[in-house]
């Protein structure tokens, strides 16, 4: 495993962090796909055993249960102070006023929720998980301040937006000398890559860590066009973000898969590890070949010709993942 600084922070992170989505109650949330308890310990092990020490998880991830089987595990396989622990605030938590968004009382309130799931009293990465429009900047960067300096996160982030809205956070911040984003976590793979127009240039030239999430494209850049799984099959989000057109990207990274003799998926993980602005890609496992395969990505090279044949059939598209 390699080790980076996440954007122009002194803080260490492993290349792969290992996203924690597929871990939580089944019957908790909407995804029905999930991993109970039993099922998700011996994957963070795994993960911790080779070498991965960033963890990313979110409040609204089955309904919190996520958080608590992370925390529980970190408690048992790793040292607290070894490890980068993140999660996230802005989904529903709660019916009626309050119970969503990033107003001062949403964000307080969920800050110390996450932590007694986790059972920490610290993450080192508290990020917003999407733009609320419905509350002023001023109100989410002073109460994401306040957070930092009662010690209960370390760093702050944020997570796919535009990147106008993302310059604003950073210049309210800074005009207020209030803490700052440090790292933006974002769609970005071979199957969309319209952040390379605004959002990657702006993180590159603030410092910011990018972490982009789904960097398998919901795993179809590691399987047949049209293959369906379990996720892929009520997975409505999902669904929305790619495209018919996308097939011939797909078939590339099939091809170089081939030719080097390993899978789709490190082809995939590491056309994004070759890509200059990614700190590290949060990529979800269900099964421990979904490790293997994003420990082994760390270690490929791609050559200049690979990585034109896997990029040449890009189009561009409609924003989506906001």
């Amino acid at each position: 495993m390699e080790y980076v600084k996440l954007g122009n922070t002194g803080l260490e992170v492993s290349r792969v962090c290992l996203g924690c989505m597929s871990f939580g109650s089944p019957d908790r949330g909407n995804h029905s796909w999930t991993l109970d308890e039993e099922r998700s310990r011996p994957l963070i092990r795994r993960a911790l055993e080779g070498g991965v020490t960033f963890l990313d998880t979110a409040n609204v991830y089955s309904d919190g249960t996520s958080e608590e089987i992370v925390g529980r595990a970190l408690a048992d396989f790793a040292r607290r102070e070894e490890v980068v622990l993140a999660t996230k605030v802005h989904g529903r938590m709660h019916p009626g006023p309050g119970g969503a968004g990033l107003s001062r009382k949403a964000v307080m309130a969920q800050i110390d929720a996450s932590l007694r799931r986790l059972g920490t009293d610290y993450v080192d990465l508290y990020q917003i998980h999407r733009w609320d429009p419905a509350t002023p900047v001023e109100e989410t960067m002073e109460a994401l301040h306040d957070v930092v300096k009662a010690g209960k996160a370390r760093y702050i982030g944020a997570s796919s937006m535009y990147a106008w809205q993302f310059s604003k956070a950073q210049y309210t911040a800074e005009l207020h000398g209030w803490t700052r984003f440090v790292s933006m976590q974002n769609h970005y793979n071979l199957l969309y890559r319209e952040e390379e127009r605004e959002m990657l240039p702006l993180c590159a030239d603030q410092g910011v860590g990018v972490l982009p999430w789904s960097p398998l494209a919901r795993g179809r850049l590691t399987r047949d066009w049209g293959t369906d799984t379990e996720r892929s099959r009520t997975d409505t989000f999902g669904g929305t973000l790619y495209q018919e057109g996308d097939r011939a990207t797909v078939d590339a990274v099939a091809r170089v898969a081939e030719e080097r003799g390993i899978t789709r998926a490190q082809v995939a993980l590491a056309w994004l590890l070759h890509q200059p602005t990614v700190t590290s890609p949060i990529v979800g496992a269900t099964r421990e070949q979904h490790l293997e395969d994003a420990l082994a990505a760390v270690e490929v090279q791609l050559s200049e010709k690979e990585r034109e044949l896997l990029g040449e059939n890009y189009r561009t598209r409609p924003i989506s993942g906001h």
